[in-house]
């Protein structure tokens, strides 16, 4: 059995020819080895904002979701000699969002409670659970999925205000429109203002990777390779083994390769590393929140509302 699937992989793999073509924004488009770029040593001192965002539901109902978002800008200046972290910008909020049923449908309305300043409005989050940019099978979608449409959007208003510090901005992910009310923010953004993606959804049209036949054809070195004007697949080390999707301003580039030689991610930005890092929500945090909050002595009603596996996970902890 584990042979014959092996056999099917390996028949898969060895499928890439360089006759192949990417399909993007749903058009093929020749692999061309003229698309592969070198990238430059940077010329001058700049500095860098890197964007990331961490959250975790602290409970949740079949009614309602309590959800703690955390994301962050840290600013590193880069030039040939040294690399320097500066300033951090943090922000962080609860979400509570619950269910209203209203004109025979279910929507979900949301409540920021800062403890920073307010991002961005949270009327913007107020959609209906079979909004079609949320909803991932036929059943409506699960109400905690609201969180990460805001975090989404604090993000995007984060990075907009980093650009006002930063000669660049770089958040991890896209910077395509997923949810709804997502363009009001990604139309703000100023051109400084990149993405780049560890994953990608990209196919070329014998159904594979483009990422693994980009390796395979690409020269030794760091390089990119255009795909559009704004979009470019890219290697940031010559022992790194890993290609990224990368979005806008390719002035950044050569500032990402002098920050992409850390051993913990070879060919990633540490700027990222970090900023994940400091955004993100540990488990033990997370037990931590749930824990002060529901140990509250006004608090002991909400208790009788969480689900049969909160109220046993709740139960174990406390043990």
């Amino acid at each position: 059995m584990i042979s014959k699937i092996s056999q099917e992989i390996r028949k898969m793999v060895s499928s890439f020819t360089p006759d192949d073509s990417l399909i993007f924004n749903n058009k093929p488009i020749k692999i061309n080895p003229q698309n592969f770029q070198d990238i430059p040593e940077i010329s001058a001192e700049k500095t860098l904002a890197f964007v990331d965002g961490g959250q975790a539901e602290i409970i949740a109902a079949g009614n309602f979701s309590l959800g703690f978002i955390r994301v962050v800008a840290q600013f590193i200046r880069i030039n040939k000699e040294q690399q320097e972290k500066t300033n951090l910008i943090k922000n962080e909020f609860y979400l509570l969002t619950t269910a209203k049923y209203q004109q025979n449908e279910i929507y979900y309305e949301s409540k920021i409670f800062s403890l920073n300043s307010k991002l961005f409005d949270e009327n913007l989050l107020f959609l209906s659970s079979q909004d079609s940019s949320i909803k991932t099978s036929a059943e409506r979608a699960p109400i905690n999925k609201i969180a990460n449409i805001a975090r989404r959007f604090a993000e995007l208003s984060l990075a907009k205000i980093a650009a006002e510090q930063a000669d660049f901005v770089l958040l991890d992910g896209t910077l395509e429109s997923t949810f709804n009310n997502e363009n009001i923010f990604l139309q703000k953004l100023p051109e400084k203002v990149s993405a780049l993606a560890k994953t990608s959804s990209l196919f070329t049209t014998s159904g594979n990777s483009p990422v693994v036949l980009l390796n395979k054809i690409g020269p030794k070195q760091q390089w990119s390779y255009y795909v559009d004007k704004n979009t470019y697949f890219v290697k940031m080390h010559p022992q790194s083994k890993h290609i990224f999707r990368f979005e806008r301003d390719k002035e950044l580039l050569p500032y990402l390769t002098e920050n992409s030689t850390d051993a913990l991610f070879l060919g990633y930005p540490y700027g990222l590393i970090l900023a994940d890092k400091l955004a993100r929500v540990s488990n033990e945090e997370k037990k931590s929140l749930k824990m002060i909050f529901l140990l509250r002595t006004e608090n002991k009603e909400i208790a009788e509302y969480l689900t049969s596996s909160n109220a046993h996970e709740i139960l174990d902890h406390l043990g």
